[in-house]
């Protein structure tokens, strides 16, 4: 056989590996409104980037009959190639080959892609659309998601990892994106669950649907395992191309600078007006954000999970930061359990990727009642605390209002190592508000006063002229400097830019033990 035949014989095997399931399967899969696994990759990557490795390889199983029933490239599609022009490698599981199921060889492709992004110190991306394990290979398929577990763990905070979440993903198998930074999921055919509905009902007597079980919004806003939720696939991979974007290659590498044409002296009246007068109106936070970082733009992280907390990824000056903030609009912006995974989190993403944290703060407390005390938010509201402390980045946060108590020190003060701390004029730094302590400290005195109501108001006034302000603080070092809140943007550009060649670092040792 001369070369000519040899690469006839190439080309109709790749022919063949390019087909997947066939023509019927995947006109199936846009039924049921979702491209398929390679179609996928054509949206997510650059034009004309993308390189397959293993196209080849099937799986090696003689049970059950599948000797009989290969399909080149099995049942995952791998590779690599560019995303904004920068290196990325995916697998993206094909549900037109045994219903996107993992054999082994489809475990040792994907972790083959894995290790040449973390010695490439390049992200991954897992596409996952999969009915769980190949039930015909038994613990073999078992042992290959195992082999994914641990490299998701080892490869945590090397390079970044995000899991989209385009169909099924049950079982054993939703611990792969539960470990990944980010997770997506795309409305009405991405799932996660342990367990299905027919064996809850079995075991429970629950009745439950798909998609209220496992379905997109549920996890955005109950669970808090989603991240962001797409209407349809092309949206979902430009959100992810978007994500990139705000992030560096890997953890030794700072996020890619980005021209904004945003000037970044620029000051702007209307934060003059955000705040109401009266302490006890809420406003909206995202508003003040949005005013100060570049162009407005404030790409949001699990903006459906726990509100009363604001996390995302926006620029200053062309620079990535994160952004944490309170949102008075719910709940006052009190820190509850939720509030307090989400933050900490997001905090230690940034942290392991050099992501400066910029931290907007008018939080009155911690929630009270015995719900919260129940649910751990000792250990829970230690876990945020625990977070910013730890954290190496360039830390700066501007207290807007209030910051009462333990949430006073939570959110990147000076004594959680922050950098810089500013307040406005507007900020008002105590153990707690004035009704409060007011009713602690003068019990006594206003119980014996011959017009309580009246003692009370008037060291409620005292209580405030004392300490709703953020001068004491800003006496004895704690703040840095109290700012004009028109000056907030060009105050933190030239302090992040003083920070660029901070270093940081924490004792030598295995790995802390966060109270998770």
């Amino acid at each position: 056989m001369g070369i000519e035949e040899k690469i006839a014989e190439l080309n109709k095997l790749r022919a063949q590996s390019l087909a997947g399931g066939g023509a019927k399967r995947i006109e199936a899969q846009h039924e049921r409104g979702k491209l398929s696994a390679r179609e996928r990759i054509d949206v997510l990557f650059d034009p004309g980037t993308f390189e397959e490795i293993d196209p080849f390889v099937t799986h090696r199983c003689t049970d059950f009959g599948l000797e009989e029933q290969k399909t080149l490239a099995d049942a995952v599609v791998t590779g690599y190639g560019k995303i904004n022009g920068r290196d990325t490698f995916v697998f993206s599981q094909d549900f037109t080959v045994f219903g996107g199921s993992l054999s082994k060889v489809a475990s040792e492709k994907i972790c083959k892609v894995m290790d040449l992004s973390a010695k490439t110190g390049a992200p991954v991306i897992g596409l996952l659309d999969s009915g769980g394990a190949r039930i015909q290979e038994g613990v073999d398929s078992l042992i290959g998601y195992g082999d994914i577990f641990t490299r998701n763990t080892i490869y945590s905070g090397v390079v970044p990892q995000i899991s989209v979440v385009m169909g099924p993903c049950a079982g054993g198998a939703v611990y792969s994106p539960a470990i990944t930074d980010f997770i997506f999921m795309v409305k009405g055919t991405g799932q996660m669950y342990i367990t299905g509905p027919a064996v809850i009902k079995s075991v429970t007597g629950e009745e439950v649907s798909l998609e209220d079980l496992g379905g997109a919004m549920t996890h955005a806003t109950k669970t808090g395992n989603c991240h962001f939720v797409a209407d349809n696939d092309h949206q979902c991979l430009e959100m992810v191309r978007r994500l990139l974007t705000f992030l560096p290659q890997n953890n030794m590498e700072e996020p890619h600078f980005v021209e904004t044409g945003d000037n970044p002296n620029r000051m702007d009246e209307e934060l003059l007006r955000i705040i109401p007068d009266d302490p006890n109106k809420t406003y909206d936070m995202k508003q003040l954000i949005t005013r100060v970082v570049d162009n407005g733009d404030l790409m949001e992280v699990h903006e459906n999970f726990a509100r009363n907390l604001i996390v995302g990824f926006a620029r200053l000056g062309g620079h990535s930061v994160g952004i944490v903030a309170q949102q008075p609009l719910v709940y006052a912006g009190v820190i509850d359990v939720d509030a307090s995974d989400k933050g900490s989190r997001f905090v230690r993403l940034c942290d392991c990727f050099n992501i400066p944290i910029i931290t907007f703060v008018d939080v009155p407390g911690y929630m009270p009642g015995t719900e919260q005390e129940y649910k751990g938010i000792i250990r829970h509201g230690a876990k945020f605390l625990y977070a910013y402390a730890e954290a190496t980045v360039p830390k700066i946060s501007i207290i807007t209002r209030k910051a009462y108590g333990g949430a006073f020190v939570v959110m990147s003060s000076k004594s959680l190592r922050g950098d810089i701390n500013y307040a406005w004029p507007t900020a008002e730094i105590a153990v707690m508000g004035p009704d409060g302590a007011v009713n602690i400290v003068f019990k006594d005195v206003i119980d014996k006063a011959a017009n309580p109501k009246e003692e009370r108001q008037k060291l409620v006034a005292d209580y405030k002229e004392k300490f709703a302000n953020p001068y004491v603080a800003a006496s004895k070092g704690y703040l840095d400097d109290v700012i004009d809140p028109r000056t907030t943007r060009p105050k933190v550009i030239k302090a992040l830019e003083m920070l660029r060649s901070k270093s940081d670092t924490n004792p030598p040792k295995k790995h802390g033990n966060i109270p998770l």
